[in-house]
């Protein structure tokens, strides 16, 4: 459908100050992208917002598995029935969250195991919408970034930021890939696409291209 419109809703979740979005179009299906609702209040806050808007989830994805990004997969589960979408990578990530959390001294549940793994380049289907995948090695394993040509918008999960890009000190980072990855795949989408981060403001390929100091 050509005039089909995507909705972007975000929400800022748990101690990482970590953004958790909701995507969906006029059939009311929408999936949710890296739930990092972790207390009582976050956990209604989401759920209140799709019920509110009458939202039928469909699917849970995770662009990565570090542990702000997956630490609403538990609710998500319970309340939605729905088992989390990543790339195969991520999975040892997943694995270690119990240790992570000590770790950071966060409350957790455990995550429900992956439904099934998204291949690289696979495209991700709901309501009338359809998101490409894009896999952004560098700040995690096997991190996907999710993009609409229709709407010119990109998931970006914590690949690349307003002004910097993503931690590549933490497990299973590196800072070469990381690079890589944003010049060779999201340099290369429109300069209008709107990046929506996993923390902080959103921006625009162009802006980033121009401005962003690691690039």
């Amino acid at each position: 459908l050509k005039n089909n419109m995507l909705h972007v809703h975000s929400f800022t979740f748990n101690p990482f100050q970590e953004n958790t979005y909701i995507l969906y179009d006029q059939t009311k299906e929408c999936i949710i992208i890296d739930p990092g609702c972790n207390n009582y209040n976050e956990n209604t806050t989401l759920s209140s917002y799709i019920t509110e808007m009458g939202l039928k989830p469909v699917r849970l994805i995770n662009t990565h598995c570090h542990i702000d990004h997956v630490l609403g997969n538990d609710y998500v589960y319970r309340t939605y029935g729905l088992k989390p979408e990543f790339h195969r990578g991520e999975q040892p990530l997943l694995d270690s969250m119990d240790r992570v959390a000590k770790m950071y001294d966060v409350l957790m549940t455990p995550s429900p195991e992956a439904l099934r793994y998204i291949e690289e380049g696979e495209l991700i289907h709901f309501g009338y919408s359809v998101l490409e995948t894009i896999f952004t090695p560098g700040h995690s394993p096997a991190s996907l970034c999710l993009y609409s040509a229709q709407n010119g918008i990109c998931i970006a999960g914590d690949v690349l930021f307003y002004g910097s890009i993503g931690r590549t000190d933490l497990p299973g980072g590196d800072y070469d890939t990381l690079i890589n990855s944003i010049e060779q795949k999201l340099m290369k989408l429109p300069d209008e696409t709107i990046v929506y981060p996993g923390h902080g403001e959103s921006t625009t390929i162009g802006y980033e291209r121009k401005t962003n100091p690691f690039l």
